[in-house]
């Protein structure tokens, strides 16, 4: 008996001893992998790109890894309680590594020759999740273990479950159950209950297997599991747990949803930054906020919404995508498999017809309910015959669709559903705050999800009388004034830059005769514009067009300048408009307000040059002081380079004042509708009415809309800047008005106001009764008459000549 136990005694020694050196030669086989005590400390995890408005809504999020990173005290106990359930419920008392597993793998070694696996407690998963490989190895477990012995002597057991909380994958892209909350319930892992914490805790173990989405089943299974677990370990009481196993499942596919669609500020802010970052931009956790204004970003996102339907619907029903009549006799299983092969406009529902009569459709819609769509939701659908025409207008549901039909439907206030097609038309939008530049709304198209190109900022259009402004106030930089004539008559142009000899129209062929500028700029007179760019020098023009940020080199050198020929983009537009609207400074677009870091530090800070109206030794300092902005200090801006002036302020109100009465009494007449007297704009209509623009603005805020098809195919008839753009800008600028004080440009006190006659632009005689008053610059106010002068019969233009009668206190004594 001694003898045997001497024996046991002797073989526990040797075994004791063989696996210490199995263990130390181990050691010394995988130390190299074992991070050092700074490594551990020094973890971080890969955090998405996170892109915010100014006011801090979701836009988008770029990374392959969904994550939220938690602290321990943001971690609801509930969960807590149901992961150390699921996964560890020894967590608190064990050193990393649950011996009976590691017996257990140790037994697998020996008789297989590798690891099975099995055992992992939560700081094994986190060893292995931060340092290693998921390959099934010897080497690659007994790393496991050690690295878990050594991360238990350096790291708090809070810090541990803060780690494995924030990176283990639990499916759908979410890494962390902060991204895992968001991803199945759309919500904050704080805004869950008990029974959606037992959801996710149970995905670590298969996330595929166990996913609620995916396998309702097998989720719910071991969702009870975990709830009975739980019970038995006394962390929720009986009637908590009777309570969450009865839950339904309530999980869905959310993914990560954005609190504003603005997926075209996303991407501009993504290929940004992705110059400088590199991929290294998925993962460091970035977070950006733009200059965006969420609520005007969603009040745009529904002006080109609705602008584009509207003008497709006033041009007719294209047809249905396809009609299918042996479908209407399959399962609705097959029948909701049909219609998801179609791609469709977000929110949209692609519908299959199983019934038709007089005034309804009974339709199958996608997810598999059935739907009566009544004859409002229909009668809009004249056929498309082209761009200038509809068939004849429907009388019944069956003149426009038949059984078997797959269609599109949208959402609509008053039916529920509405037919529908995908538009061929695109409209694009942006909007300023004109006293620095800070893009406070922008759309690109109508789907980006359907195309990404960004209208906005790569479309170049030609902005035909959207341009005009540009001309005229370089024309009052060389004198003209307000009430210059100019005859609008048939004229031909020898242009030596031009192919062949021009003869430039109006729009509708008409011709005025002699025409004031300012009559000429909100009838948007075309003859004119051509005319007074002629006699100013296509040089000269080119040159001062500069101050609005144009680049001469991208302008034509050649009359049809005057017509707004140029290729442009709308942010082109909409910053030379911010000119006008700031009161003659000049500002730079920008997107992005300031990017942190991970850690919160701002790591970039935008310093737009901004407006300073105050500061009055600005006006006299040259344009190089003004851009290195000398007088920042003196004027209180001093972290903020101050715009340069590049537009006499007396120019500046002249062209708003006449830019009103566009509004007032010219091509933007719709707009009245605002009932606003600070607003003023134009609108742009380019031949064949190719595109259609209209921009807009008052002393805080310019916006610009653009309309038109990618293909360059005319809009159709009717379809003007005045109707196809200016509804959408009118329906974007209503909220966005309301919630600012009327704001007018200064009007420079320089400026003189006279009567003048109506036909001639002199000034008036006294007593005149026809005479109406205009704006002038002093030193431009047209010389006082007593006696009228003839009107030349070459020009129909009155001439002056030696019967005016000029006065030396002409200033002194205006009407």
């Amino acid at each position: 008996m001694a003898k045997t136990f001497k024996i046991l005694v002797v073989l526990f020694i040797v075994g004791v001893i063989a696996a210490g050196g199995i263990t130390y030669g181990v050691y010394q086989h995988v130390k190299d992998r074992i991070p050092t005590v700074e490594e551990m400390k020094a973890i971080e995890l890969k955090i998405p790109l996170r892109i915010y408005t100014r006011d801090e809504q979701l836009v988008g999020e770029y990374g392959e890894q969904r994550r939220t990173p938690l602290s321990y005290d943001d971690i609801p106990k509930d969960l807590e309680n149901a992961v150390l359930a699921a996964e560890d419920s020894n967590f608190y008392h064990h050193p990393g590594v649950d011996i009976m597993g590691l017996l257990r793998a140790v037994y697998q070694l020996v008789s297989t020759g590798e690891i099975q696996g099995g055992g992992s407690t939560i700081t094994m998963q986190v060893a292995r999740n931060y340092f290693l490989s998921f390959e099934q190895t010897f080497t690659r477990k007994f790393t496991e273990i050690f690295i878990s012995l050594k991360m238990e002597q350096q790291l708090s057991k809070h810090e541990i479950l803060e780690l494995y909380m924030n990176k283990i994958y639990l499916g759908k892209r979410a890494y962390g159950f902060e991204a895992a909350a968001q991803v199945y319930y759309g919500k904050s892992l704080s805004e869950l209950d008990l029974a959606q914490y037992a959801m996710i805790a149970g995905l670590p173990k298969a996330p595929s297997r166990f996913n609620p989405v995916v396998n309702p089943s097998r989720a719910l299974i071991r969702r009870n599991w975990i709830l009975q677990r739980m019970l038995s370990l006394d962390m929720i009481d009986k009637e908590s747990y009777q309570a969450a196993v009865e839950s339904p499942i309530t999980a869905k596919n959310y993914g990560i949803q954005p609190d504003v669609d603005a997926n075209y500020v996303a991407e501009m802010v993504r290929s940004e930054l992705y110059e400088t970052y590199g991929e290294a931009l998925y993962s460091e956790g970035l977070v950006v906020y733009t200059t965006i204004n969420s609520k005007r970003q969603k009040d745009a996102n529904k002006a080109i919404y609705d602008g584009v339907l509207s003008y497709d619907e006033r041009h007719g029903y294209r047809g249905t995508i396809e009609t299918r009549t042996e479908l209407v006799e399959e399962s609705v299983e097959d029948q909701q498999e049909a219609l998801k092969e179609h791609s469709n406009v977000p929110s949209w529902v692609m519908a299959l017809v199983l019934e038709v009569s007089d005034t309804t459709a009974l339709v199958r819609l996608e997810n598999g309910e059935q739907f009566e769509l009544p004859w409002d939701a229909i009668n809009w659908a004249a056929p498309y015959l082209s761009a200038d025409s509809r068939g004849k207008k429907p009388e019944t549901v069956g003149d426009v669709l038949v059984v078997g039909d797959v269609i599109q439907l949208r959402p609509d206030s008053d039916t529920v559903w509405r037919l529908a097609q995908t538009p061929a038309v695109q409209s694009a939008l942006v909007s300023l705050d004109s006293k620095d530049g800070a893009i406070e709304s922008l759309v690109g198209g109508f789907n980006y999800f359907s195309n990404k190109f960004n209208r906005v900022t790569q479309s170049k259009r030609q902005p035909g009388s959207n341009f005009k402004p540009f001309i005229y106030s370089a024309a009052l930089n060389q004198g003209y004034t307000a009430a210059t004539v100019i005859n609008d008559a048939p004229v031909v142009f020898h242009d030596t830059n031009l192919a062949q000899a021009w003869r430039p129209t109006n729009d509708g062929g008409k011709f005025y005769g002699p025409t004031r500028l300012r009559q000429a700029l909100y009838r948007s007179q075309n003859i004119v514009s051509v005319r007074l760019l002629d006699q100013m020098g296509i040089s000269s023009t080119l040159e001062f067009l500069k101050n609005f940020g144009f680049d001469p080199n991208e302008l034509p050198r050649n009359l049809s300048l005057s017509l707004g020929s140029a290729n442009l983009s709308p942010l082109q537009i909409a910053s030379g408009y911010s000119v006008f609207s700031n009161g003659g400074f000049k500002v730079q677009p920008y997107l992005i307000d300031r990017v942190e870091d991970r850690y919160g530090n701002i790591i970039f800070q935008a310093n737009p040059t901004t407006v300073c109206k105050t500061c009055t030794l600005l006006e006299k300092s040259t344009p190089d002081e003004q851009q290195m902005g000398l007088f920042n200090t003196l004027s209180g801006f001093e972290s903020l380079p101050v715009a340069p002036r590049v537009l006499d302020p007396e120019i500046s109100y002249i062209i708003y004042d006449i830019m009103r009465d566009v509004i007032t009494k010219g091509t933007g007449r719709r707009a009245r509708v605002l009932n606003r007297d600070d607003i003023a704009g134009k609108t742009g209509t380019t031949n064949d009415g190719r595109d259609a623009w209209f921009s807009g603005y008052n002393g805080d805020i310019v916006t610009s809309v653009w309309t038109g098809f990618d293909d360059m195919s005319p809009l159709g008839r009717g379809e003007w800047g005045g109707s196809a753009s200016l509804p959408t800008w009118i329906n974007y600028m209503r909220p966005a008005l309301a919630e600012l004080p009327k704001s007018y440009i200064d009007k420079p006190s320089s400026l003189v106001t006279v009567r003048i006659d109506p036909l001639t632009g002199e000034r008036a005689l006294p007593g005149q009764k026809d005479a109406i008053f205009e704006i002038f610059r002093k030193e431009h106010v047209p010389a006082q008459r007593s006696i009228a002068a003839p009107i030349s019969e070459s020009t129909g233009i009155r001439d002056s000549g030696e019967q005016e009668t000029r006065t030396e206190n002409a200033l002194e004594n205006l009407f």
